[in-house]
């Protein structure tokens, strides 16, 4: 889920929402057709003994949302192709989800989820956030949102200097205005890369001029670097 939303800058739903027919590791692509939704609940009961607003606690709870649906808008339907190293963990993963379904037997749910339980229901999106939650704290960086890889996403993707269009496919923006957000991030960071690049190629060394490294000093420094 982690490679997803930073390689690739799916919402939460719409990784949560792939099954296995959408993807094509041969070619290398996958389709963003679905998202699931967060569960919401209405009481099952008459005496609503949980208050009104706990009916996700209620014994007979009546599920008033489907658990997926297909994406709201055109641009969030979309394919998109998936790195080399994305598609060799997948392939692993998809060897680990046979594996756990042998062991489920008869418990094993086929409904083909990309991200799937032991049993093949699909994952929950609160244990897939306590996961993220995990994996930075195990990495000794502070908390942030899982929504927060998204935006890593699409930062890494306009300072590599891919096209705004292909950028807004990838993200499923309708809008060039979501691309606009990132020149508040992505121009000081391309004009502190371009200062470091030209503090180390034209940089002097005091007292180095006409040393033995180059007629002006800095190619001593280019070559020691």
């Amino acid at each position: 889920m982690t490679s997803f939303a930073l390689a690739l800058g799916l919402r939460q739903g719409e990784a949560l929402g792939l099954k296995w027919s959408d993807l094509d590791l041969d070619e290398g692509v996958l389709q963003v057709r679905r998202s699931r939704n967060k569960p919401h609940f209405a009481h099952g009961c008459t005496d609503k003994p949980y208050g009104r607003k706990a009916a996700g606690r209620c014994s007979a709870r009546v599920s008033t949302r489907p658990g997926a649906a297909p994406t709201k808008s055109r641009a969030g339907r979309r394919t998109i192709g998936l790195p080399d190293e994305l598609v060799s963990i997948l392939r692993a993963h998809q060897v680990q989800q046979l594996a756990e379904q042998v062991a489920a037997r008869q418990l094993w749910t086929d409904e083909q989820w990309l991200f799937a339980t032991r049993t093949g229901k699909p994952l929950n999106a609160r244990t897939d956030h306590q996961e993220w939650k995990d994996l930075l704290k195990a990495a000794g960086i502070r908390t942030g949102r899982l929504h927060d890889a998204r935006h890593t996403a699409a930062t890494v993707m306009l300072l590599l200097g891919i096209p705004e269009r292909a950028v807004m496919d990838a993200m499923g923006w309708a809008t060039t205005a979501m691309a606009k957000r990132y020149q508040h991030i992505t121009a000081p960071v391309r004009r502190d890369l371009a200062s470091r690049v030209g503090g180390l190629l034209w940089a002097t060394s005091s007292g180095q001029e006409g040393s033995e490294g180059g007629e002006d000093g800095s190619a001593g420094q280019l070559d020691s670097a």
